[in-house]
């Protein structure tokens, strides 16, 4: 696997040091794990397009972050290794979605104040916690977790 090359004029702009580091330490915890060639030449291709770029700033700290989110699906859908808390922060979102929602229309129906809508919202959260850190942790055991959090 290609290394990320590394970049003088970064330590200037925070976020872009935060999300650069983190790529770093992916493709770090990546190499750890036997992966098809198939997978190997995809990451290869997304770091030598980060590494060909004269993109700075905000533009390839859009472009990596890109490139990131790329390889963690791409690992994830091939392969179902996924990053500390990856379910836990999937969920969450659609527990929001999915069971929030829907529990706020029926609180506010029932009690015909629709300004109770948002009640549900923290319920579908903590549901989709509990859902995704429960398959946070089967990943865990089953050695399928990488030892790095993706924050976005």
């Amino acid at each position: 696997m290609i290394e990320l090359k590394e970049r003088q004029n970064i330590s200037d702009n925070i976020n872009l040091s935060k999300i650069y580091v983190q790529l770093a330490e992916l493709l770090k915890e990546l190499k750890k794990k036997q992966l098809p060639h198939k997978i190997i030449e995809s990451v290869n291709q997304d770091i030598e397009e980060i590494n060909s770029t004269s993109l700075t700033d905000n533009e390839l700290r859009k472009l990596v972050k890109q490139k990131q989110t790329r390889i963690i699906k791409l690992v994830e859908k091939e392969l179902k290794i996924v990053p500390k808390n990856y379910y836990r922060n999937l969920w969450l979102v659609v527990g929001m979605s999915a069971f929030g929602l829907p529990i706020g229309v029926v609180f506010g129906l029932s009690i015909g104040n629709m300004g109770l809508l948002a009640l549900g919202l923290p319920i579908g959260m903590a549901i989709g916690i509990v859902v995704g850190s429960g398959m946070d942790k089967k990943a865990s055991v089953e050695g399928r977790q990488l030892d790095v959090e993706i924050k976005y």
